[in-house]
């Protein structure tokens, strides 16, 4: 095989990986709780914004709205982790990335 030609694919193939990586670093998904009573937005890898509507909080009852909140968290990760599964599952060709399960 030609030494050129393979390094040229495997540049190619960083380029791809590295615009990939910095797409999903930009990329907006949400999980809610609740029926929508309760949504966290993530922005790359962090909590952007957490929404709850008034109607979700009870004085009486804390450990229900903290299970909401929780629940759209775990949600919104595992969008986050579709999301990168989908983008970079192509380039990894067959390998197992760690978080992409």
């Amino acid at each position: 095989m030609d030494m050129n030609k393979m390094m040229k694919q495997v540049q190619k193939m960083q380029a791809e990986l590295a615009k990939a990586q910095e797409e999903l670093a930009q990329a907006v998904v949400e999980g809610s709780a609740g029926g929508g009573a309760v949504k966290v937005e993530f922005t790359g890898q962090e909590a952007s914004r957490v929404t709850i509507d008034p109607a979700a909080v009870d004085p009486e009852d804390p450990g229900l709205l903290e299970d909401l909140i929780r629940a759209a968290i775990n949600e919104g990760l595992r969008a986050q982790q579709a999301l990168a599964a989908e983008r970079l599952g192509p380039l990894a060709g067959g390998m197992s990335l760690p978080g992409m399960h």
